[in-house]
């Protein structure tokens, strides 16, 4: 059994920054796609920005620039910087593993989500 914890969500002021987190427990040899998503009540969830085993990144249009995602392998943890942030950036934001490797042999499999941290941008 996989579970992700987030932390670091809160109240900021427009232009303020914050720095979440999230920590993957369980049977996990490696993780293939972490990243973070984000969704607004009543709206589809969003991918705001992804990071592979290997390093490779993707940033949603909205963020590129203000944020940035970084992960921790040794300790399954993904970050996500955000900085310059804006009222448009309130929503509950998710972390994802997408793939996990139970031992060194298994393969990539499964789709996992944390329960969710509430960003709110408002001054």
């Amino acid at each position: 059994q996989v579970q992700l914890v987030e932390s670091g969500g809160g109240l900021v002021q427009p232009g303020g920054s914050l720095r979440l987190s999230c920590a993957a427990s369980g049977s996990i040899f490696s993780i293939n796609v972490m990243g973070w998503y984000r969704q607004l009540s009543g709206n589809q969830r969003e991918m705001v920005a992804t990071m592979s085993n290997g390093g490779t990144t993707f940033y949603a249009d909205s963020v590129k620039g203000r944020f940035t995602i970084s992960r921790d392998n040794a300790k399954n943890t993904v970050y996500l910087q955000m900085n310059s942030l804006k009222p448009e950036d309130t929503a509950v934001y998710y972390c994802n593993a997408d793939g996990i490797k139970a031992d060194f042999w298994s393969n990539f499999q499964g789709n996992h989500w944390g329960q969710g941290t509430q960003v709110t941008v408002s001054s």
